[in-house]
């Protein structure tokens, strides 16, 4: 099948578990219509090799950034420097990220917003999106934005993963902010994650595959991968009571205008 465009907004294929086979992980994604893949990026030294990647397979652009679980990453000017650096290196860096904030896993706030705005700045100072990665922690990271945005000093950018309500993602997109659905919105019990897909606008959602994790139904509990993202659109297609064609062209568009991609 290549009857339409799929991008598979978020993965991380530099992990291990994909050493093995991953031309036949990259065979599988092309055979699906997947045209484009953004590696998101969790600290620092993963760049050298998620740039290797993007040497190997000519698809795939990425981001440079810490996420919110990595802080001990974090050093105060060396990081940022590096990481614009990195972004005026490569053309092939389109977003900032994977950044954000974690109560869920981690409760020592504080120190994820010493790594957070900084990284903020940077993509403001770049003109680069960012990539969210918000996990129970909608209100502090609303607070954040939503005092930038005052200021006129809010980058635009996605929250990937979609796992938020209905009230929560609208807050988000008053700021400008794509919503990402992963494999997540295949799950049966997702609820609230089907009601947002049902109801996003059209020009303001992404699919992705977050691979290795969070595999679709029907390949849940498998290592996921970028081919994986056709059950992401099928499903939201269900959801929405539209054609695969259409979610695809949607997710695809949004896509390529929010990472300036060819």
């Amino acid at each position: 099948m290549d009857t339409f465009s799929l991008v598979d907004s978020h993965c991380h294929i530099v992990f291990r578990n994909f050493e093995k086979d991953l031309d036949e992980v990259a065979s599988r994604w092309r055979s699906v219509g997947v045209k484009s893949l953004i590696h998101a990026c969790v600290e620092p030294s993963e760049i050298p090799a998620i740039r290797a990647l993007a040497d190997r397979f000519p698809e795939l652009s990425y981001s440079v950034g810490v996420h919110p679980l990595d802080t001990k990453h974090w050093k105060e000017g060396q990081t940022k420097n590096l990481l614009r650096q990195a972004a005026l290196d490569d053309v092939r860096v389109v977003a900032i990220g994977e950044l954000g904030l974690d109560l869920f896993r981690d409760s020592n706030l504080e120190e994820q917003l010493d790594v957070l705005r900084p990284q903020l700045d940077l993509a403001v100072e770049l003109d680069l999106p960012i990539i969210v990665h918000c996990r129970d922690a909608a209100e502090p990271m609303l607070t954040e934005l939503r005092q930038r945005n005052l200021e006129d000093r809010c980058p635009r950018g996605v929250m990937h993963c979609w796992g938020g309500n209905p009230e929560e993602m609208k807050s988000f997109l008053e700021l400008g902010f794509y919503i990402s659905f992963s494999g997540t919105v295949t799950f049966p019990k997702a609820e609230a994650t089907h009601l947002c897909a049902r109801i996003v606008p059209e020009d303001r959602f992404l699919i992705e595959t977050d691979c290795p994790f969070l595999a679709p139904v029907p390949n849940r509990g498998k290592r996921n991968e970028p081919s994986f993202v056709e059950s992401v659109a099928t499903r939201i297609a269900e959801i929405r009571s539209q054609s695969l064609e259409s979610v695809a062209a949607s997710s695809t568009n949004n896509a390529r205008k929010l990472f300036a991609l060819p």
